[in-house]
């Protein structure tokens, strides 16, 4: 399972309000936007010219908050002054509570002393943990250490405060290159979720069928799940998992329609299991089906309803109404089920050491078809274990006639492990001389060409392989593959720019990126992984903008779903248009555990429970989240 990590984010809040002009901390607050405007022209003007790449948080260490950045010398070359610094402002949760009215100020917490230039600067120490720079700003009074804290930032230009920002924790992943697949049989992704419309059957692939059900009913019509049993009967796969997403139209109470659709996802399962033996693992996810509902009714007589609560909307979605609304709500009652197949395996059974003597007998014998066969029933034995060992034992001829044979047993070592990457490449080098017109061969080195590159195990001259990938099209590789390695090329080239502090010339990589993508089909993990991506160099807008039309699908994936989320919360544009409210209920129904967790302060995962000073999340969170 990839790690889990947080990016930081910075929320700057100008003030036009101020009540007072000199607090006995020694800051002046500004009693006019004219003054400030005067006071904080150079301090503005910093900002504004700020390199986008620079970052800054409050990193809490037991109870002692340091400033943290990526780059001090920023901060150097902007704290000129012995009055410029920076002072903190601890935010409780305690005062977003559900059962209170929240009154906006401009020091929303408890103000520490502030910290002046040649403190900070001189205290800036690099992070063993973090890699960044990290300097003492204060320590968390003893009268708020065992409360949900945040840390809100004040900077100051000669004492006077000119900038006061709020830091929001944005949930993440390690983003990655796209996965470009590599040639086996066909050409053969990590991720199993990605379709392929090349000519040969993959080994494995996903079916999806959607089963209507009857109101207060749990048993499916026979002809409704027909097409889905007419295809087990033809294929020569077996079900790896079911993943049944089993929805109930919103009126009745929610225990009752909790029940049906526990119920018609059993049914089908049931029924699924005659088809094979042992058990096939299922996943069973159940909701009632609030984003079609909003969806359909926004342009009926009923589009006011959006603006109501849940369960003020179940009131009225009774009698007379919810008969005028039957036409919507029998189409919300469903399953939706997501099979994953995988191509039977009639040497499953063998052991691994009968499998390589078959092996190497069906290669002496010259029968190649089958020892294709067994050769991708060592590889499932292989999966297991983790190691190529195995591989050594097979005898194969370096002979043109077995080259696919060969070309299997030298790239699997990759989808083992990305680290066998450089070892796969010399070996495919030397295949390459017997074949050197092979397309897969070619594909498959510009794949492991990638991680030599981008992990520096040895010198590759850029221009050189970009003409190298430019090139497969004389191969007879398809243009959407080649953008897609072209797409990861610029992922890999604009992180060696950034490390370079070359912003400019990783603008222009972003910038290929976004006019590309749309080259070729994106997988939900792709999607995640160039939003993340965009993300990370600052380009939040286009990571949103990537993602605006997956997320009113309500078979959304969840990750995707969330980042969308983690991305739009702050902003209250976006929150309060009409569309929202279904992104955020699709949200609540797939992992409700998860969208709460958001609101937690930002240094306890969640992206910041300051969100609540919006009403309108607030209004969410409390009907929701809470137990009131």
């Amino acid at each position: 399972m990839k790690k889990k990590y947080f990016l930081l984010f910075i929320v700057a809040l100008l003030f036009s309000q101020i009540n007072f002009s000199q607090s006995n901390s020694g800051i002046y607050f500004p009693i006019s936007d004219a003054e400030r405007n005067q006071k904080c022209s150079y301090f503005t003007n910093a900002f504004h010219q700020k390199p986008k790449e620079v970052r800054f948080s409050i990193v809490k260490e037991g109870n002692q908050l340091f400033l943290s950045t990526n780059d001090k010398n920023w901060f150097a070359a902007v704290f000129k002054n012995s009055g410029d610094g920076v002072a903190i402002d601890v935010v409780s949760k305690s005062i977003y509570d559900c059962n209170k009215d929240f009154e906006d100020s401009q020091i929303k917490g408890t103000l520490l002393q502030p910290v002046f230039a040649q403190q900070l600067l001189r205290g800036f120490k690099k992070s063993e943990k973090s890699g960044n720079f990290q300097t003492l700003v204060g320590s968390i009074p003893k009268e708020l250490q065992n409360d949900e804290l945040e840390f809100n930032i004040l900077f100051l230009n000669n004492k006077a405060l000119c900038r006061y920002q709020t830091i929001y924790n944005l949930e993440s992943f390690p983003w990655d290159l796209l996965d470009m697949g590599v040639y086996l049989d066909s050409l053969t992704y990590k991720d199993k979720k990605i379709t392929t419309t090349d000519k040969f059957v993959t080994k494995y692939k996903t079916l999806k069928f959607i089963i209507p059900f009857q109101k207060n009913k749990y048993e499916y019509v026979s002809e409704d799940i027909k097409p889905l049993y007419d295809s087990l009967k033809l294929t020569d796969f077996t079900i790896k998992k079911i993943n049944i997403k089993a929805y109930s139209s919103i009126e009745g109470s929610l225990e009752r329609n909790l029940e049906l659709q526990e119920k018609r996802a059993n049914s089908i399962i049931k029924s699924l299991q005659t088809f094979q033996q042992p058990n096939i693992i299922t996943e069973i996810s159940t909701s009632e089906n609030w984003v079609e509902f909003l969806n359909d009714i926004s342009k009926t007589n009923y589009k006011d309803f959006k603006e109501l609560s849940k369960s003020e909307i179940k009131q009225k979605v009774v009698g007379n109404v919810s008969s005028d609304l039957e036409k919507y709500l029998k189409n919300h009652r469903k399953a939706v089920i997501i099979l994953e197949l995988e191509k039977k395996d009639k040497y499953k059974n063998m052991s691994k050491e009968k499998l390589v003597d078959t092996f190497n007998q069906l290669i002496l014998n010259e029968n190649i078809d089958e020892a294709l066969v067994v050769q991708n029933s060592i590889f499932e034995k292989l999966k297991e274990e983790n190691s190529p060992e195995l591989l050594s034992k097979l005898t194969v001829p370096k002979q043109l006639k077995f080259m696919l044979i060969l070309t299997k047993n030298t790239v699997f070592k990759y989808l083992l492990n990305v680290s066998y990457a450089k070892i796969v490449f010399d070996e495919l080098k030397v295949l390459e001389k017997l074949d050197p017109k092979n397309y897969q061969i070619k594909y498959n080195l510009m794949v492991m060409k990638f991680f030599i590159w981008r992990y520096n195990w040895e010198e590759i001259k850029e221009n050189d392989f970009k003409t190298e990938i430019l090139d497969l099209k004389k191969f007879g590789i398809k243009q959407q593959l080649i953008d897609r390695m072209l797409v990861n090329f610029h992922i890999v080239k604009a992180e060696k720019n950034m490390k370079e502090r070359k912003y400019e010339a990783k603008d222009d990589s972003v910038d290929f990126i976004l006019e590309t993508y749309n080259n070729f089909t994106l997988s939900n993990f792709d999607y995640v992984s160039l939003a993340q991506f965009l993300t990370f160099y600052a380009n939040t807008e286009e990571a949103i903008d990537l993602l605006e039309d997956k997320v009113k699908e309500i078979t959304i994936d969840e990750d995707l779903l969330f980042y969308y989320l983690n991305l739009t919360l702050i902003d209250d544009y976006t929150v309060a248009s009409k569309n929202y409210r279904t992104i955020m209920l699709n949200a609540i129904e797939i992992n409700k555990k998860r969208f709460c967790k958001l609101f937690d302060s930002s240094n306890d995962g969640g992206v910041t429970f300051q969100l609540l000073k919006n009403k309108y999340l607030k209004n969410t969170y409390c009907e929701n989240c809470t137990k009131n």
